[in-house]
């Protein structure tokens, strides 16, 4: 891997941890191959192969990290990008850019031979804070009845720590299965999960909100905080039954506010929401929740696919389709 890749990626202000090389090494500990490619001193991607039941194809979280608004810049870009796909036998390659979903954006994927993808790929639509703003600012900033749940929790004297050890990282996977039974979502398996402890080291944090009864701990709620560059991701989340009655993740999600300001993290991404308009999407729930710590709402460009072989992707298509019906999204 190129020791230099992260100096690079995070000289643009856009880029976040899925073009990185942590995320890079997560995935090749779960046995994807992944391949890096400088088109110049400021264009480079990190392009993930997958095999799954339903083919091989690549997928470009997050990237490719290009000048979109140079045409032949992003034409060679692309040449390359297919050729690679090409040797490496994909169907198609996925990608979602780091980039607004606007009129002009999803123009410029058209003049790719690119279509809009059946399924999502990592959060297009999200939260994030802007942590160079000061703690009275970040709370002012949030709903009325947020501010009321951290200060509830304070007052409760609900407390929050965090920890990188392996240990609490087979803990999160077992509260989080416990979790994804009662909220019915499908959460990453122990391997992901100590990949991405092994990858990230100690900027992969699960932090824990507890009350202390009786001189016992109860833990209330978790979060998964993974930091690269100058922005952070509340990646994945878990939580007891206490949490439908404690303000825990309230108080979590101040902490790890005050913690990331403390260590100079500019951007705080609270990752994923439902799409605008949609109040019966599986998401509306936690939507509310992560609102209401303020920040800017962002719509990134939808996922899109580049066809490459036309015979293999028709499964694909078709397996992804019946998929998106059943999970509701």
């Amino acid at each position: 891997m190129n020791k230099d890749w992260n100096k690079n990626l995070f000289n643009h202000e856009e880029a976040n941890f899925l073009q990185s090389l942590e995320w890079a090494k997560v995935n090749e500990a779960i046995g994807h191959k992944v391949i890096f490619e400088k088109f110049d001193d400021k264009s480079l991607c990190l392009m993930i192969v997958k095999n799954a039941k339903r083919g091989r194809y690549m997928e470009i979280p997050g990237g490719p990290i290009i000048d979109w608004q140079n045409p032949k810049k992003v034409e060679r870009s692309f040449n390359k990008i297919k050729e690679i796909a090409k040797t490496e036998h994909c169907a198609f390659i996925r990608l979602r850019p780091q980039l607004e979903n606007t009129e002009e954006n999803r123009e410029i994927l058209k003049t790719l031979s690119a279509k809009p993808a059946t399924m999502h790929l990592h959060a297009e639509h999200t939260v994030i804070l802007d942590l160079t703003k000061n703690e009275d600012e970040l709370m002012a900033d949030m709903r009325r009845q947020t501010r009321y749940e951290v200060r509830r929790a304070l007052k409760m004297g609900i407390k929050v720590e965090f920890d990188n050890s392996e240990e609490i990282f087979k803990k999160f996977h077992k509260i989080q299965a416990e979790t994804a039974a009662r909220q019915h979502f499908i959460p990453p398996d122990l391997k992901t999960l100590l990949a991405e402890h092994e990858a990230f080291g100690k900027n992969a944090k699960i932090y824990t909100a507890y009350i202390e009864e009786d001189g016992k701990k109860k833990d209330i709620a978790y979060g998964l905080i993974l930091v690269a560059g100058e922005e952070a991701e509340y990646f994945e989340a878990a939580s007891t039954d206490l949490n439908r009655q404690l303000p825990g993740a309230h108080a979590l999600q101040w902490q790890v506010m005050r913690d990331l300001k403390a260590a100079k993290i500019k951007r705080y991404n609270l990752w994923g929401i439902a799409p605008p308009n949609q109040p019966n999407h599986r998401y509306a729930k936690v939507t509310t929740f992560k609102t209401g710590f303020g920040g800017e709402v962002k719509e990134f460009i939808h996922a899109h696919d580049i066809i490459v072989n036309k015979v293999q992707y028709l499964p694909n298509l078709i397996v992804e389709k019946i998929r998106k019906k059943k999970r509701h999204l």
